[in-house]
C-alpha cells in the first residue's frame, strides 16, 4: 500500500498513522468514504486528523526536487500553464495589488505575479504574501527568491499556514485583491474549508484563481494519460528523486480531485460568481482537461 511505502521511506518519519480502508479503487472507481470523519490520500481512505500530517511527509520528502520532477513527469509544460494562468490575471493591470498565493512554497506563482507587474504594467507596488503549511517547501521558495530583485523588500513574504484556518491576525477578512492556489488545494483536508477561507480574506470584487490537475473527458487522451501517469511518473520519482511512493499518492491524488463541474459548484457554495458551467465559463480546459483554471468573484 502507497501509505505503508510513504511511512517505511527512510526519508520520512516512523510511522504515526493507520489506514482506515485497505481497498485501493482503481482510477475511475468513486472513493467511497465510511463516514465523514475520513478523508482521501490518494486512493486511500484515512481518519481526516491524519492526511495534512501524510501531506506534509510527502512534501517533506520532495520539495528540494518538487521542480525537476515536474519538468520531467509534465515534459515543462507546468511551466507553461502556469504561465498563462497568471497573464490572465492580468495582475497590476488596475494598478497595484495586494496577492495572496495559497499553497504556494516554492513561490513560482508569486514570482509570476510580481514578474508580468512589472515587465507589463510598470508596477512596482503590487505584493504577494505566500502561505504553504510545508516549512520545507517555503525555504525553498525563500532560496529562489534571494536570486531575484525582490528579495528583503515588500512586495514579498513567506508565511507558515493552513489554507484550511488562515490565522486571522495575519490574514484579515477582506484584505486582498487576488488569491491564487496553483496545484495545491487537491493535497488540502477539506475543500470547502480551503473555499470559505479564500472567500473570507477577499475583498469584495476580489478574484479566487485555481490551477490543478482535472479531469480528461476524452477518452483516447484519457487512457493515454492513465497509462503515461501511473506507469512513467512514479518510475521518474524513483530514479530523480529515490522516492517513488510520494510520486505515486501525487498521481493518486489528482484522480481523487473532483471533476470540473463538481469543483465548479463548490466554489460557488461558498458564495463565489462563476460563469457557467462550461469550458470557457467557469473553468477553462489546458490540454484537454488534464489541468484547468476556475475562477470565482466575491461579490
Amino acid at each position: 500500500m502507497l501509505l505503508q511505502r510513504l511511512t517505511r521511506s527512510s526519508r520520512l518519519p516512523t510511522p504515526l498513522f493507520r489506514c482506515v480502508s485497505t481497498q485501493t479503487p482503481g482510477p475511475s472507481e468513486p472513493l467511497r468514504r465510511p463516514n465523514t470523519n475520513t478523508a482521501s490520500f490518494g486512493f486511500q481512505t484515512v481518519k481526516e486528523d491524519e492526511k495534512e500530517s501524510l501531506v506534509k511527509n510527502v512534501f517533506d520528502s520532495v520539495a528540494s526536487s518538487y521542480d525537476l520532477m515536474n519538468d520531467a513527469s509534465s515534459l515543462g509544460v507546468h511551466r507553461l500553464w502556469k504561465d498563462s494562468f497568471v497573464s490572465g490575471l492580468k495582475p497590476g493591470k488596475h494598478g497595484p495589488m495586494r496577492c495572496i498565493d495559497v499553497a504556494g512554497g516554492t513561490g513560482d506563482i508569486a514570482l509570476r505575479i510580481l514578474d508580468y507587474a512589472r515587465e507589463k504594467h510598470y508596477d512596482r507596488e503590487t505584493t504577494v504574501d505566500v502561505a504553504d503549511i510545508n516549512a520545507q517547501m517555503l525555504k525553498e521558495g525563500e532560496r529562489r527568491f534571494k536570486q531575484t530583485m525582490y528579495h528583503n523588500t515588500p512586495q514579498v513574504s513567506f508565511n507558515v499556514a493552513n489554507a484550511q484556518s488562515l490565522p486571522k491576525e495575519r490574514f484579515a477578512d477582506n484584505s486582498y485583491d487576488l488569491y491564487t492556489i496553483a496545484f495545491g488545494i487537491r493535497n488540502c483536508t477539506s475543500i470547502p474549508s480551503v473555499l470559505e477561507e479564500a472567500y473570507r480574506v477577499l475583498k469584495p470584487g476580489g478574484t479566487f484563481a485555481c490551477l490543478e490537475f482535472s479531469r480528461v473527458n476524452n477518452p483516447l487522451l484519457a487512457t493515454i494519460y492513465d497509462q503515461y501517469s501511473f506507469s512513467v511518473i512514479p518510475l521518474m520519482g524513483t530514479i530523480l528523486a529515490g522516492d517513488r511512493a510520494s510520486y505515486q499518492y501525487l498521481v493518486e491524488s489528482i484522480r481523487r480531485f473532483p471533476p470540473q463541474p463538481e469543483f465548479a459548484q463548490m466554489i460557488r457554495d461558498a458564495g463565489f460568481s462563476t460563469g457557467p458551467d462550461v469550458d470557457g465559463g467557469a473553468w477553462s480546459d489546458q490540454w484537454g482537461g488534464i489541468a484547468c483554471v476556475h475562477k470565482g468573484v466575491k461579490l
